[in-house]
């Protein structure tokens, strides 16, 4: 069961850097292959799937990350990472205006993926422990 934090980490810190490619990039691409323009991908939809899949999984990694190595700061800047998120889905474009939006959303996936290779270092490095086994 050491290899499920480990991966959904991994499916964590994936996940939020293609929320951040995506932020970043799809605004260039739209702009430069008008044929991307029928794509959905920027519309309000994507945000909302990308935080239905990343809030489970980013929760359920931070639980099982931090009953191992007991570093509660890692899951504190996950959630505000992941509150960041709910809140740009939740106010959107027309409360923050494109860039606050943009902003509150890209800082949002940086700090959970922050969290995400904190929390895999950690776990790692309790894992590669030299540390005789406890009794």
């Amino acid at each position: 069961m050491k290899a499920l934090p480990i991966s959904t980490d991994k499916i964590a810190i994936s996940l939020s850097t293609l929320c951040v490619i995506h932020c970043l990039s799809l605004p260039l691409l739209v702009a430069l292959l008008p044929s991307f323009t029928v794509l959905s991908l920027h519309g309000e939809a994507f945000h909302f799937w990308m935080v239905v899949a990343v809030i489970p999984i980013s929760l359920f990694a931070l639980q099982m990350g931090c009953k191992k190595h007991k570093k509660f700061s890692v899951a504190i800047l996950g959630i505000i990472g992941l509150t960041m998120l709910l809140l740009a889905v939740l106010f959107g474009e027309s409360h923050l205006g494109e860039i606050g939006e943009k902003t509150l959303t890209s800082l949002g996936a940086i700090m959970i993926a922050i969290s995400h290779v904190k929390n895999f270092r950690l776990c790692r490095t309790l894992e590669n422990c030299p540390c005789p086994a406890d009794k």
